[in-house]
């Protein structure tokens, strides 16, 4: 019993390696999911690793391979490889990683989660199994169910993952009023917080922003304050007023909502004409307002500043339960806080 034991605590801390290893892909390997993958030796050294480093680049599985030293690689059929995702069975930017851990005659192969993307979903497993591999899964599958929610959503329902971000005061507000009645922006969001917001836009493959804000504010809707990607710019525009080329001089950008196309349906297109797997919505507030209205998110992150408007443009307004809850809550030495809300969804096997 004291050895079973033994084995599943190593096969934990093996993983967890896996999963720190998986998080250095962030911002940079979506709509492809971070992986991680540790390879061990039948005495317990770590004989190889590696991650999934860039979006069209090698998988973690093969840098974990091409990283075992020669003298090292006769002990693959009695050494076992510790990967957070389901590997590979199909071609695509890149060879079936399962193929290759099977032709390199791995003992053990050790998954956290399956891969709900259709085109592997199970085929994975089934080729290593096939090959003689033993293989076991749900070792810290929780924790690689956060690490990848974004690509595990957006694979299990047909759509980018979605997060509705705003800023608002004390009191409420998330812009004020000219004179006229027309939003008037205003800077709700500390400099620690400004820099937490570019890390979360890091990690969203597209920016949506309405037509009246991005004509209004001109946002530049780039990575300033965090290393990454820059996001493509998407413009909800059901009239076409918003000239995308002025916009955006450099191209990365597309408009949804022409034709009378639904959010849902511009959603969807993005992640099948434009593979786009993670989305960041920021406003303005009709059309956070228009998102919460249809069900349309995943997660809501809330700014809110100790500084009070006294009236103006209304924060978007939601109701906890029904899946909603509150997961995250930063407090900053300013007074200032973050709020993070989450659904949960049941998963789709």
């Amino acid at each position: 019993m004291n050895s079973e034991s033994n084995a599943a605590k190593a096969d934990r801390e093996y993983m967890g390696r896996a999963l720190a290893l998986a998080s250095f892909g962030a911002g940079y390997v979506s709509p492809n999911p971070m992986v991680g993958a540790v390879i061990v030796s039948p005495d317990g050294r770590i004989i190889g690793e590696g991650w999934h480093r860039r979006f069209g680049g090698p998988h973690a599985e093969v840098n974990a391979v091409a990283s075992v030293a020669e003298a090292d690689r006769r002990l693959f059929p009695e050494s076992t490889i510790y990967v957070t995702l389901e590997p590979c069975s199909h071609y695509g930017k890149t060879p079936p990683c399962a193929k290759l851990l099977a032709e390199c005659g791995f003992r053990r192969v050790v998954v956290a989660i399956a891969d709900p993307n259709p085109k592997v979903s199970g085929r994975g497993l089934a080729m290593l199994r096939e090959a003689g591999c033993e293989v076991e899964t749900g070792v810290l599958a929780v924790e690689a169910e956060e690490q990848n929610r974004r690509f595990l959503t957006a694979q299990r329902l047909g759509r980018p993952w979605i997060q509705l971000k705003w800023a608002e005061s004390a009191d409420g507000f998330i812009g004020r009023l000219d004179p006229e009645g027309n939003p008037v922006p205003v800077r709700l969001s500390s400099h620690l917080g400004a820099t937490l917001m570019h890390r979360e836009r890091s990690m969203a493959d597209a920016i949506v922003v309405g037509s009246a804000t991005a004509l209004a504010d001109r946002p530049q809707l780039t990575l300033r304050h965090w290393p990454g990607r820059n996001p493509l710019r998407v413009v909800a525009d059901r009239s076409g007023r918003a000239d995308l080329a002025t916009l955006f001089p450099d191209g990365n950008a597309v408009s949804i909502g022409a034709g009378g196309e639904t959010l849902e349906e511009g959603m969807r297109r993005l992640m099948h004409d434009h593979e786009v797997g993670a989305v960041m919505v920021e406003g303005g507030a009709r059309l956070l307002e228009a998102f919460i209205a249809e069900g349309l998110y995943d997660e809501i992150r809330v700014e809110t500043s100790p500084a009070e408007l006294g009236g103006g443009v209304k924060a978007p307004a939601f109701t906890l339960g029904n899946g909603l809850a509150e997961e995250e809550s930063v407090v900053f030495a300013d007074g200032s806080r973050i709020r993070t809300y989450r659904r949960t969804r049941v998963k789709k096997e």
